[in-house]
């Protein structure tokens, strides 16, 4: 894949998951219909750093155990971006 469109791809995810956890709390707060937690965690799995800066930012699902996994999320994303680049499958 080029790398420019698997960094708009990548970069538009994280937006995606940023808005998403942003919104669910604004829903909470305004006591609306709320997003799935199972929705919000495959969000995160596609766009961890967007997820992460949601939860800090809206502070939003920051106690809940199983969102301890976007964390995870976010290594496994260090990870594997860090494999792709060193081994010139994507040059950024």
């Amino acid at each position: 894949m080029d790398a420019m469109l698997f960094l708009i791809v990548y970069v538009v995810l994280n937006v995606i998951a940023f808005a998403m956890y942003v919104w669910d709390k604004h829903k909470a707060k305004t006591d609306q219909w709320r997003t799935k937690e199972s929705t919000l965690l495959i969000a995160a799995l596609l766009g961890p750093w967007g997820a992460v800066a949601g939860m800090k930012i809206a502070r939003h699902k920051t106690l809940k155990l199983k969102f301890k996994l976007v964390y995870v999320f976010l290594v496994l994303h260090i990870i594997v971006l860090a494999y792709l680049v060193y081994s010139g499958m994507l040059a950024l």
